[in-house]
């Protein structure tokens, strides 16, 4: 075999080999990929709505976390009984 062949086969082994890696690299960083969509989009959100933010963080801040769970699941079930 002369050397350019060798060569032309030893690049075509070495691109079939990347072409893997990038597929395996693709495939584990979907995860990752998805989340940081779910992050983007909560992030998109709370600048589009400065105002609606502040006053959940001024309400977590004055009520706590745990009463304003507990009003939000009451605000939930009462919407829930006046709906029907």
């Amino acid at each position: 075999m002369s050397r350019l062949q060798t060569l032309a086969q030893r690049r075509e082994e070495l691109v079939a080999r990347s072409s893997a890696q990038r597929s395996a690299l693709v495939a584990a960083a979907a995860p990752i990929a998805r989340r940081a969509a779910t992050v983007d989009r909560a992030l998109a959100y709370v600048r589009a709505h400065p105002l609606l933010s502040s006053v959940v963080v001024g309400a977590v801040a004055l009520l706590g976390p745990r009463k304003l769970l507990e009003l939000g699941t009451r605000a939930v079930t009462l919407y829930a009984l006046i709906k029907r």
